[in-house]
């Protein structure tokens, strides 16, 4: 099942663990890959489910393009604890013919992850800080 628009298809994996994380809260975050060279969308990390958003966003490398899903807890100003699953696709700092991969296969790829609740397109890192998570999550 390749992408029309950029020929790439999406490892069961990366469904799989999306499933983990918004059924069994297994994972914090998933940061996905797309391998040129297998022309599919893989995972490349799984976060355990007590690491912090800084841990998340140190493993977004700062100059290649990657898609990734972090699930934020939160209380709201009721002190009700809620929870949001983030899609995050980063940055715009890579070569031209990664983001281009990227962007081509982007909105294909995010149907496949069925329950994204806030979407995110960072240009750089400032982008998916803390700060910018919390004001989206509310």
């Amino acid at each position: 099942m390749a992408n029309a628009a950029s020929g790439m298809a999406v490892h069961d994996e990366c469904k799989l663990k999306f499933m983990e994380l918004k059924a069994k809260r297994t994972f914090r975050f998933i940061i996905y890959k797309i391998e040129e060279k297998q022309k599919q969308v893989i995972v490349e990390k799984l976060g355990e489910p007590v690491e912090t958003y800084d841990a998340f966003a140190a493993c977004l490398p700062a100059d290649e393009c990657r898609y990734a899903v972090f699930d934020y807890d939160f209380l709201t100003p009721e002190g009700v604890q809620k929870s949001r699953i983030f899609f995050i696709a980063s940055p715009d700092t890579a070569r031209v013919r990664s983001k281009m991969i990227y962007a081509s296969s982007k909105d294909r790829f995010k149907r496949e992850l069925d329950g994204i609740q806030v979407e995110l397109q960072a240009t750089d890192a400032s982008e998916v800080g803390l700060d910018v998570i919390q004001s989206r999550a509310s």
